[in-house]
């Protein structure tokens, strides 16, 4: 079992991270503000105008330390990581079934009918918290159709299908996500639907730099678990784009980065006057909210849960690793199906 490894964000404009023995230093006007020893880490992320040296890219390499790059918005650029020990047959077998259709969609439709779930999952605690709400009979329609789409995604063995049903599915829920904003909180947070490249209101910033920041975390599962984390089956070839990653994510989008923009806001965490606007309409975060959202979204990973499918006490953010070797196990034929996390 893969320890609970720390994940080390560094979102200050101008530091620069570098090596000293076997430790990570980040400095600011050439004064050191951090020392973390590499061997507690798992991963670094590197937010804007942040810099690193090369022996530290070369030592974090060596250790298994996965390095990304992402701009101050939270998109993901690019990432630094040593050679993959994993087992080259799983691999291989991995390859082949990213090549069959048929394959894929059995993939697919667990990843797509568990990202749905999860979604009506998020709905229906909302309605129980706040059963006053007016809008409780549209989040509750939207609730009951998300339902029906997830058992359409369980027997379907087309991935275009497959495709088709995740798209109506999130267009649903985004339909309605704004009301699970508390009332006080919608005209400060207002949120019409989602919106990205670039996001246009401090939700859809929040929850674009959440995605990037769990995109990391399941790549970094993927090669962990010896899998490409760039070839995924939901998700299609294409150069630069982490396939498998963003397949693995996508359960825990509402279980994780969606529920803790809603807590955010609703327990007036964030404030709008930590939101700008650039010239090209792009609503960012200033580095006090982005920490409080990192620092947030660390808390959450350490939280205890009951795994589904395995039925043992795990951290969430163990989660997506667990997620990993499970798919692993089912590419290797260990499992006759992949057991997607679906949050009760």
């Amino acid at each position: 079992m893969k320890r609970h490894l720390n994940t080390l964000f560094v979102t200050t404009p101008g530091a620069y991270l570098a090596k000293e023995g076997e430790a990570v230093v980040v400095k600011r006007d050439g004064e050191t503000s951090l020392r973390v020893p590499l061997h507690m880490l798992g991963g670094v992320v590197c937010f804007g105008g942040v810099g690193m040296s090369p022996p530290l890219m070369g030592k974090c390499a060596e250790s298994g330390v996965t390095v990304s790059f992402v701009t101050e918005t939270g998109r993901y650029v690019a990432s630094v990581h040593g050679f993959t020990a994993g087992n080259v047959l799983l691999r291989r077998e991995q390859y082949r079934w990213a090549d069959d259709p048929r394959r894929s969609a059995m993939v697919a439709r667990s990843l797509v009918a568990a990202k749905i779930a999860n979604a009506r999952t998020v709905l229906r605690r909302a309605t129980r918290d706040y059963p006053d709400a007016p809008e409780r009979a549209n989040v509750e329609a939207v609730a009951n159709r998300l339902a029906a789409i997830v058992r359409q995604a369980e027997r379907c063995e087309d991935l275009d299908i497959v495709r088709g049903l995740e798209g109506e599915g999130a267009s649903l829920y985004f339909e309605v996500f704004g009301a699970l904003i508390v009332p006080a909180q919608r005209q400060t947070f207002p949120f019409n639907g989602r919106n990205r490249r670039p996001p246009l209101d401090p939700v859809n910033s929040m929850l674009s730099f959440l995605y990037a920041i769990l995109a990391h975390d399941a790549r970094a599962a993927c090669e962990c678990a010896g899998l490409d984390g760039a070839v995924g089956f939901l998700h299609r070839d294409r150069s630069g784009r982490p396939g498998l990653a963003l397949d693995l994510m996508e359960e825990f989008r509402p279980f994780l980065a969606d529920r803790l923009v809603l807590s955010l806001i609703n327990r007036q965490q964030v404030e709008v006057s930590g939101f700008r606007t650039t010239e090209a309409g792009a609503v960012e975060m200033d580095d006090k909210t982005r920490k409080t959202v990192l620092t947030a979204y660390q808390q959450r990973k350490q939280e205890e849960i009951t795994h589904p499918f395995l039925g043992e006490t795990t951290t969430v953010g163990l989660l997506v690793h667990l997620q990993a070797r499970l798919l692993a196990r089912f590419i290797r034929g260990d499992l006759d199906a992949y057991p997607a996390f679906v949050w009760r």
